[in-house]
């Protein structure tokens, strides 16, 4: 069971690094230098944040078999998007949410297979 929580927490972890890769590239566009202040720190703390997802990855792979936690990753395909909305003000499609219903569907499939 614990396995699952890191597990989640790394879902997490990956969408919120994707959320501060794209903070950085707005960073990098608007000063035009990776070694601005502001741009530097934000990509710093991503590829930190995703280091440390990915040895909470591994952890979970210690414990758990990768065919029964993998599908959770796809959860970072539904948090992405709607952080994005959140925090960029990107707006969604219709389709955007039939493709996350499929996606939720194919998550409980699998993880109960």
């Amino acid at each position: 069971m614990i396995a699952q929580v890191v597990a989640l927490i790394c879902v997490v972890g990956i969408a919120a690094g994707q959320l501060l890769f794209k903070l950085s590239a707005n960073s990098l566009q608007q000063t035009g230098s990776l070694f601005a202040p502001r741009t530097a720190l934000t990509l710093f703390i991503a590829l930190s944040l995703y280091g440390i997802t990915t040895i909470g990855w591994v952890w979970v792979l210690q414990k758990v078999d990768l065919g029964r936690v993998y599908p959770l990753m796809a959860l970072a395909f539904v948090l992405v998007p709607i952080g994005s909305h959140f925090v960029f003000g990107e707006r969604f499609h219709f389709q955007y949410f039939v493709g996350v219903a499929l996606i939720m569907l194919g998550i409980v499939i699998t993880v109960r297979a």
